[in-house]
């Protein structure tokens, strides 16, 4: 694992690739920290934090695009998947090099909070916190780009899906606004959510069994539902959404607050998509 995430560390800046997500990053983030802060003489850092996070929508997808498609595109991934190191090896040193250029150039910008604690008054845990909660969305959203990575068939592709996916997930509080909150809604979203996961089981396992027997638990546990919790059904879309927001949790974070919770559903979502492609590549060896 440590090989490959030094080879594809060193990837990074021997191919343009690097460059261009660190030129990006700092270009921006640079920009909205001299017109927020040092034009408007503010030493309000987390909302200079804020402002940037719209930068993932980009810069993730340079970071990500490459990491598997190409290997997939060369045919050099039949290579590393009869080496003799596991597919999770593979799938966490992929990720961990790319976080790790992320979280480089991340560092890089506490240099601007350097210049508020010098010049204004830094309030230390609200950015803490925030930096804490930037690079815990970072490694959800790097998560997300491996996944697509791994399936797409060159690195345009992978760049772009990975680009409307993060889109979606910033939109997701828009989605939630519009969303119905009547009951029968709800139950058509809870069934469409338990065949999803049946289907995943399906998928991974190739048995009827796993995955029938996934939907029959999931359709009994709406009817008891229905029968002594229907009050559960009462907005269930926007509270599941609300619970899904990565954005959403970033806030308290931003707040200097930083909740055990909140650090294990990040950690935990990240754990899961790099599971998941995992999955999918094993699926596509042994195919």
């Amino acid at each position: 694992m440590i090989a490959i995430m030094t080879r594809e560390f060193r990837t990074y800046f021997q191919t343009p690739a690097g460059y261009i997500f660190a030129g990006l990053f700092l270009l921006v983030s640079g920009f909205f920290f001299a017109f927020g802060n040092l034009l408007n003489d503010s030493s309000y850092y987390t909302s200079f934090l804020q402002s940037i996070l719209f930068l993932y929508l980009f810069a993730v997808p340079l970071l990500t695009m490459r990491l598997l498609s190409e290997e997939r595109k060369q045919k050099t991934d039949q290579l590393l998947l009869t080496s003799p190191i596991t597919v999770t090896q593979i799938v966490v040193g992929k990720f961990l090099a790319a976080f790790g250029v992320f979280l480089i150039t991340l560092l890089v910008t506490i240099l601007y909070a350097v210049v508020v604690a010098i010049f204004g008054d830094l309030a230390v845990s609200q950015t803490v916190g925030a930096y804490v909660g930037f690079a815990l969305l970072g490694a959800s959203f790097i998560s997300i780009g491996v996944l697509i990575s791994a399936v797409a068939e060159n690195q345009v592709t992978s760049a772009f899906f990975t680009f409307f996916a993060l889109l979606f997930i910033w939109f997701l509080n828009l989605v939630k606004s519009v969303a119905p909150t009547d009951p029968i809604s709800s139950t058509i979203f809870a069934a469409a959510l338990v065949l999803g996961i049946a289907a995943f089981f399906y998928a991974n396992t190739r048995s009827w069994i796993a995955g029938g027997a996934v939907a029959v638990v999931g359709a009994i546990a709406i009817v008891l539902l229905h029968l002594f919790a229907a009050e559960i059904y009462i907005g269930l879309i926007q509270n599941v959404l609300d619970w899904f927001s990565l954005l959403e949790r970033f806030d308290s974070f931003g707040l200097g607050l930083i909740e055990i919770e909140e650090v294990v559903f990040y950690l935990s979502f990240t754990a899961i998509f790099l599971f998941v492609t995992v999955r999918l590549i094993e699926k596509r060896r042994w195919a």
